[in-house]
């Protein structure tokens, strides 16, 4: 661990205002894992995971022959960023990124990572996890510290009989419904189908915003020629409408806006950087089907750079009502309307090439 310079000079710019047992650590790339680094910066400053993740931390530092994997070495870097006795400096995560390289063969080579792959990742093997360690604890005779499980966990000591899901704090932080219409146009009939999701990919547009980019994602369609739906009711391929919408709100929203796209006539990925405004404060008014949610941004993972096979990812973040740029070792301190200079460009060719790509927006309507 090193103090850098960007360190003390972080904390002369903040001053008495900087906030009593935060820390702002940069991290250590090895070679090309700033896509790693700018999403451990955003899931940091995501305050109901961290403090899920240190709490997890406290509850197993003990535990004897524990076997490492991706949630102990993440729950070791947090613990360190934490518990350090300075306020700012540079941390080198080289057990966690080992973790990593070795669980995937996607994130061993030198080639520029997507930090979307990475997150989605790492979140479902981190549920991956707490779901195994959950089965271990609840076999008969012992219960469960935390309420990892949905709808009683009587189910889960029946020999050969299906489980219940399984309800892990990553779930609670992230997890949201949707439910997928289909609208039967001969019959009327409703057929819905509900799915969960940990964030949501988007379809950008140039001079959009985050708020059209959701209507779209909501708008219906319809299904004819080949793409005709098979009604149970009418016992037939018939013509439908079909929409999905979010039917519960996760806790932390994460939107993925999809600026990668393949281009036919190219035979390869191309990025856009079209200006989609994301603001400050989100409304979930037009997807919702009950009660408005309202939302708080309080991280941004951006990609820098033109193409989608080589740049660079940093982190903006939000933290005790100030905003800190995060680039790898470096820790920097910006203004708050300096964020709509992430929105894109108007223009096809220009020079910014630093683009909003991933969001993360907090509830503000509570955790439930």
């Amino acid at each position: 661990m090193v103090m850098g310079a960007t360190g003390s000079k972080l904390e002369k710019a903040l001053g008495d205002q900087f906030p009593e047992g935060e820390r702002y650590f940069g991290l250590e790339n090895f070679g090309n894992t700033c896509y790693c680094n700018s999403v451990l910066q955003a899931l940091y400053f995501c305050v109901p995971f961290r403090e899920q993740l240190l709490e997890y931390y406290a509850n197993n530092k003990n535990v004897g022959e524990a076997e490492e994997n991706l949630l102990t070495c993440l729950a070791d870097l947090f613990n360190q960023i934490n518990s350090s006795k300075k306020k700012t400096g540079v941390i080198a995560p080289k057990r966690f990124v080992q973790r990593v390289k070795k669980q995937n063969e996607l994130f061993r080579s030198y080639m520029h990572q997507d930090a979307h792959e990475f997150l989605n990742f790492l979140l479902n093997e981190l549920v991956d996890i707490l779901e195994k360690e959950a089965n271990v604890k609840d076999s008969p005779g012992t219960s469960s510290q935390s309420e990892k499980i949905a709808n009683g966990s009587s189910h889960l000591h029946v020999n050969g009989v299906q489980k219940e899901p399984q309800i892990t704090w990553i779930h609670k932080s992230f997890q949201g419904l949707l439910t997928n219409e289909t609208r039967c146009l001969r019959c009327e009939t409703v057929t819905a189908r509900d799915e969960t999701f940990f964030d949501l990919s988007v379809d950008i547009e140039q001079n959009s915003s985050i708020t059209s980019c959701l209507k779209n994602f909501s708008s219906t369609e319809t299904l004819n020629a080949e793409d005709k739906f098979f009604c149970d009711k009418c016992c037939s391929l018939q013509e439908a409408q079909k929409r999905m919408k979010i039917k519960k709100p996760p806790n932390v929203l994460v939107i993925h806006l999809k600026r990668f796209k393949y281009i036919e006539q190219l035979g390869r990925y191309k990025k856009l950087s079209y200006r989609v405004v994301f603001p400050l404060e989100l409304k979930l008014s037009d997807t919702l089907e009950n009660a408005d949610a309202e939302y708080s941004l309080f991280a941004v993972v951006v990609h820098v750079g033109s193409g989608p096979n080589h740049g660079h990812y940093i982190s903006l973040v939000k933290s005790h009502n100030h905003w800190l740029l995060f680039d790898d070792e470096n820790v920097d301190i910006f203004d708050e309307s300096a964020v709509q200079t992430f929105f894109g460009s108007a223009q096809e060719y220009s020079s910014n090439t630093d683009h909003g790509y991933i969001l993360f927006y907090e509830n503000l309507g509570g955790r439930s």
